[in-house]
């Protein structure tokens, strides 16, 4: 059985939110915020199975947009940050996934994952959450520069 893990980290305000899930006969999402002390300030563990995740994933979402709105988070389309890429939210066409295909495999193995995302990203002028997703949408392994997905990390992230 192939896991498929995906991590990120996000710094808002002084605070550091780290998340990881991971996918393999289940899906577990695990979310860690550290204050600039390094004292944990947040803290939360969900397990579900695997063929919950995409519904629970959008309920989250739904719930935390809802959650950001009763608090006071300004109104309007995240569209309007001046920090988002160019392209967010811009369809993807079948020549930039692949020219993104042809990108990631032609990269060594030895190219640390998350810099080679970071500057994909860049150049395309997406964020790195979009261009790991659109790798493996695309049937490159995600965690790995150079490989393919495996037919059990596709059936997991639902390409098959």
């Amino acid at each position: 059985m192939t896991t498929t893990t995906y991590e990120n980290s996000v710094r808002i305000g002084s605070t550091t939110y780290q998340l990881v899930a991971t996918a393999d006969s289940g899906l577990s999402v695990d979310l860690a915020g550290v204050d600039g002390s390094g004292a944990l300030v947040a803290e939360g563990s969900i397990r579900l199975p695997a063929e919950a995740g995409a519904k629970i994933g959008k309920m989250l979402g739904q719930v935390l947009e809802a959650l950001a709105r009763l608090s006071g988070a300004p109104a309007g389309s995240s569209r309007d940050r001046p920090d988002r890429p160019a392209n967010a939210n811009q369809p993807w066409t079948e020549e930039l996934d692949d020219d993104l295909r042809a990108e990631w495999m032609a990269a060594s193995q030895d190219v640390p994952t998350a810099e080679l995302i970071r500057s994909i990203a860049k150049r395309l002028e997406r964020s790195p959450t979009s261009i790991r997703s659109r790798v493996a949408k695309v049937g490159c392994d995600p965690d790995v520069p150079g490989r393919a997905l495996s037919d059990e990390g596709a059936e997991v992230l639902r390409r098959a």
